[in-house]
């Protein structure tokens, strides 16, 4: 399954968000207990619906809530899944880059797949089209371009702003590898396959970092958190030239030789975290500046210009572990977190603290479980994603609450703010990612483990344009509709 090395040092720290499949016989055995538990519970059956009800009631309201969706059956479950870029328009469709990553139960190596996805453009897809998709197939919207043999599990991916060909990836140990990947082989992903090369590694955590991962959108830099409880910044700006990586293989050695290749050490070793560092970001409008979340329940802001300490330490930001951390693209004073006490909240970073305690503008209210992804729109500025571990990815309007805070929401049960709720997973979602080339396209991915038995599902989606578009264009197009009708009633 792993080597032994990261499974000791996995044992020692916080529980690891994402698993590999259980082996068939377990997976069997598992699904006859929930299904045995299911039966002995038929009281609180009654009070909350099942993850198949939800499911089934998601799915008929489909045609009604999607502009487009596209459901894509995993062999394995993926924790990371990111778009890349846009390669082709069309009339009716564009075509672009999808990274995911397979992470399998040791029969076969892990992988970092590279797909072309055909995304549907805005009210081309017919509503009958939308709602007939079979959960258990593969979508043919998305197709396998190329796949590197990844040394090790591919817990997160992020892709460099200045150069759409380069990603990095963290995996289960110290470093962050680095890839071109138009210039790495097509691999087959069989048993006893080596390693894909990387391009470059980054070095300089003292134990295993898994999950804190970004990359500047200013500068060719890099930010990585780990179980050592630090923040490393690197810099790739001298391994990179023409477009791509500088390759130091020896004469005849090709890229796809040896799991090792040419490393880097870092420009700052950043230290304030008590527990693992979770989640990263870096400030939408400065190289220096980023913040990062953990299991200590603090948000850090850092300002590399004047040191390795913490510019400013929120304590008890959440009242649990921090899992997320976002930066809004669009107004660099607002940051998202979310944390395993099921909340997401938004501080601004001219007003953080209250006594030395986290004091947040809002606190979103509206998952059931661990909030694992938090993620700005890059269309609109106070629209913002979240998933969690309750199988729900809720899609918030700070707006509708920022501004109001004392207006009530249109009903009791929905939470102030949030305006749209993706089901269509019946597991715990693990990531998602906005699109910016098509800002209200989401990919999401799900780890099904416990619900399927093994495997995960990717879904590609946009909501209907009337759910967000300004109430009073959505009333003018209602009340055109309504006269067209009514002019064609009359005809004889």
């Amino acid at each position: 399954m792993e080597s032994s090395q990261p499974q000791q040092q996995q044992q020692q720290g916080p529980k690891k968000r994402g698993r590999k499949p259980k082996p068939k016989d377990e997976k069997e055995q598992q699904q006859q207990q929930q299904q045995s538990a299911g039966k002995t519970k038929e009281g609180k059956k009654s009070q909350q619906p099942s993850v198949d009800e939800k499911y089934t009631q998601w799915k008929s309201l489909v045609p009604v809530l999607y502009d487009w969706l596209a459901n894509h059956n995993l062999v394995w479950p993926s924790l990371s899944c990111r778009w890349g870029p846009q390669l082709e328009q069309a009339t009716y469709k564009n075509r672009q880059r999808l990274y995911l990553s397979e992470q399998t139960d040791g029969s076969v190596p892990n992988t970092l797949v590279i797909a072309n996805c055909e995304v549907v453009k805005p009210r081309v897809a017919a509503a009958e089209h939308i709602s007939q998709f079979n959960e258990e197939a593969r979508s043919p919207f998305v197709k396998k371009y190329k796949t590197l043999v990844h040394p090790g599990e591919v817990n997160r991916i992020r892709e460099l702003p200045q150069n759409s060909n380069i990603i990095a990836t963290h995996t289960d140990s110290p470093d962050v590898l680095i890839w071109d990947v138009e210039a790495q082989p097509n691999r087959h992903a069989v048993l006893g396959a080596t390693h894909s090369r990387p391009d470059l590694i980054l070095t300089g955590h003292q134990d295993n970092a898994e999950f804190a991962l970004a990359m500047c959108p200013t500068e060719p830099y890099v930010i990585s958190g780990g179980k050592d409880k630090s923040v490393v910044l690197w810099s790739i700006q001298d391994h990179i030239s023409g477009g791509s990586i500088i390759k130091q293989n020896k004469p005849g050695e090709g890229n796809d030789k040896a799991p090792e290749g040419p490393s880097v050490g870092p420009r700052g070793i950043f230290c304030g975290h008590e527990d693992t560092v979770e989640d990263v970001a870096f400030s939408p409008s400065s190289a220096h500046d980023f913040c990062s979340v953990g299991d200590d329940s603090c948000l850090i802001l850092w300002d590399a210009r004047v040191g390795t300490s913490p510019a400013v330490k929120v304590e008890k930001a959440h009242d649990a572990d921090l899992h997320c951390v976002d930066w809004n693209r669009h107004d660099d004073n607002l940051i998202l977190t979310g944390s395993a006490d099921t909340t997401v909240r938004l501080f601004d970073r001219r007003n953080l603290t209250s006594n030395g305690v986290g004091s947040p503008i809002y606190k979103f209210e509206g998952h059931k479980a661990a909030v694992l992804c938090v993620q700005w729109s890059p269309d609109k500025s106070s629209v913002f994603g979240s998933s969690a571990e309750d199988g729900l990815l809720n899609i918030w309007d700070y707006d509708k609450v920022g501004k109001k805070v004392d207006r009530p929401s249109k009903s009791p049960s929905t939470p102030a703010g949030l305006f749209f709720q993706h089901a269509g997973h019946r597991d715990e979602v693990v990531d998602f990612h906005w699109n910016a080339s098509d800002p209200w396209t989401i990919v999401s991915v799900s780890d099904d483990c416990n619900t399927t038995g093994g495997g995960g599902t990717l879904q590609i989606w946009r909501m209907s344009d009337l759910l967000y578009r300004p109430e009073e264009e959505v009333l003018a197009e209602l009340e055109k509709f309504k006269s067209h009708v009514i002019s064609c009633a009359g005809k004889p």
